[in-house]
């Protein structure tokens, strides 16, 4: 389920600034994206943001057309762009009765909404009593020790207690 919105914004903001802000949110989450915009100081955020909640809106309004659910969360910015709008062309005065020209520059947003794919989760590969009793084959408990193997465990254990602090029994 995909929405677009495409509006012009005929503030300040030129394409080229609208750009910065768009590449901070192109390919995340919508509520990522809406939060990194609502607290961005860039001027172009505001119009940014006014375009992806109208997509999110026409995502959820097709979505009740075809009686597919679509869940805001799952949904993120799979296509943003921006480009030039047409310019509004005015003149200002100027000194000795000249007109100077000033051009009002729009830009066109455009974003593409995309439900991103739910992993699904591993299914275990065995039971974990078939685990056990291959555990339980593999070692046998009725295996003759090594010679002096009991010997050097008591050692090792009274090396280890040895050097670390505050391991050591009081009185041994």
């Amino acid at each position: 389920m995909t929405g677009r919105a495409g509006i012009p914004a005929d503030d300040a903001a030129v394409a080229y600034k609208m750009r910065l802000v768009i590449d901070q949110i192109r390919g995340k989450d919508v509520n990522e994206a809406l939060a990194l915009l609502r607290f961005s100081k860039k001027h172009a955020a505001k119009q940014i943001e006014k375009v992806l909640n109208s997509a999110v809106a026409n995502a959820e309004y097709k979505g009740r057309e075809s009686n597919d659910p679509v869940d805001v969360d799952t949904l993120y910015v799979k296509h943003a762009i921006i480009n030039e709008g047409p310019k509004l062309k005015r003149f200002t005065p100027a000194a000795m009765g000249r007109a100077t020209p000033i051009q009002k520059r729009t830009s066109h947003v455009e974003i593409v909404l995309g439900p991103r794919a739910v992993a699904a989760k591993p299914k275990a590969k065995a039971a974990s009593g078939e685990r056990g009793a291959r555990a339980a084959t593999a070692k046998p408990a009725d295996k003759p020790a090594a010679k002096g193997g009991e010997k050097a465990a008591a050692k090792g254990a009274e090396k280890t207690a040895a050097t670390r602090p505050g391991t050591r029994k009081k009185g041994a």
